[in-house]
């Protein structure tokens, strides 16, 4: 997801439950296998609801706060937690600006605010962009220090930079539940370099990021990230070229911004989309008009309501604590005139 990203295209992600004991690749691939099995129904009992909140500490750092349903000032955290949010999804950036909309989310920043969410009582998902600002599904553009790098050096770059960052996840005792190698790279990742189109080396710098988090954390999942899961045959390009070349990955996620009448037919795809390559899944972004509140909430219930159907492990809200002046996107959800949360978040409770 990036600011400028319209609604209407399919994304989505879904939550391993792992069931292994040990840390051994084994016990994680049967995990995987095991929560393939699972009913719907199972599925659904530890559904997880998460939200995207990256913008939160810039958005604490000049002045904003958030009001409840009620209109008291609260904690951002302590006011998600009462709509049912157990996990937090936070991006980074490689070497980013001090924009603070489109820069910052640096992996010392995100551990630091990941040290809120753990005492929250929260899980973690980390989204790496692969970049120094915005990579989505039309963008893939490597960090600016990767750009003339050759394959072989950027998957001494690749390895080097996923190493460092998760372990300085670890050393703040923020490993998260999930990481994400790439946002959105139905493209591919570092373009050229890495495109969709030279799947070898694509799934090569993927593999060397796979390593990486095992090697700091081994019980991430690790997660391949898609947009526009409506788009089939994207889909199964992406994912065919990935398996094909040894592509690694535990779960299989999915962006999504499509309305309440799409929902069951985005969500079938993500679950044939998945179940093809025997991986859990989830929806690791959905978002609405906060000006059409009342539609945007019907959404989100309704994509609940598909994702347990189909045996989905979770969804989260891309930037729900989003207000103006600070962004001009609109497809948050809470009230930027009153500072309390619109009606979309109900959906969170409804479904």
């Amino acid at each position: 997801m990036s600011p400028t990203h319209t609604p209407g295209s399919g994304r989505l992600s879904r939550r391993t439950l792992l069931k292994a004991t040990t840390a051994t690749a084994g016990a994680i691939a049967t995990a995987a296998a095991f929560a393939e099995l699972e009913t719907p129904a199972e599925a659904a009992a530890g559904f997880v609801k998460g939200v995207d909140i990256s913008w939160a500490p810039q958005m604490e750092a000049r002045g904003y706060s958030w009001k409840n349903a009620g209109g008291q000032t609260q904690d951002l955290l302590t006011i998600l937690k009462g709509y049912g949010i157990t996990a937090v999804r936070l991006r980074t950036f490689v070497n980013p600006s001090s924009d603070p909309a489109n820069g910052h989310c640096s992996i010392n920043e995100v551990a630091a605010f990941a040290k809120r969410i753990k005492a929250a009582g929260m899980s973690i998902m980390l989204d790496y962009m692969f970049g120094d600002t915005w990579n989505s599904v039309g963008v893939q553009n490597p960090p600016a220090a990767w750009k003339n790098m050759g394959y072989s050096q950027m998957l001494t770059a690749m390895s080097t930079y996923v190493n460092q960052t998760m372990t300085v996840m670890k050393s703040n005792d923020v490993l998260p539940a999930w990481v994400q190698i790439g946002n959105e790279i139905n493209s591919g990742i570092c373009r050229p370099v890495g495109s969709v189109s030279n799947p070898a080396q694509m799934t090569g710098l993927l593999n060397a990021a796979y390593t990486q988090v095992k090697a700091v954390s081994p019980n991430s999942t690790v997660c391949i990230h898609l947009a526009q899961p409506q788009k089939y045959d994207v889909m199964t390009t992406f994912f065919s070229r990935y398996a094909a070349a040894g592509g690694k990955w535990d779960m299989s996620v999915f962006s999504s911004y499509g309305s309440a009448d799409l929902a069951p037919g985005i969500v079938a795809n993500m679950q044939k989309i998945s179940a093809a390559y025997g991986k859990p899944f989830l929806q690791s972004e959905f978002g609405g008009r906060v000006d059409r509140a009342s539609a945007t909430q019907a959404s989100l219930v309704a994509y609940i309501k598909a994702l347990k159907a189909n045996g989905g492990q979770g969804v989260f809200y891309w930037e729900p604590e989003g207000m103006s002046p600070f962004t001009g996107y609109n497809m948050g959800a809470w009230d930027s005139s009153t500072r309390r949360p619109t009606v979309i978040m109900n959906g969170f409770t409804q479904a």
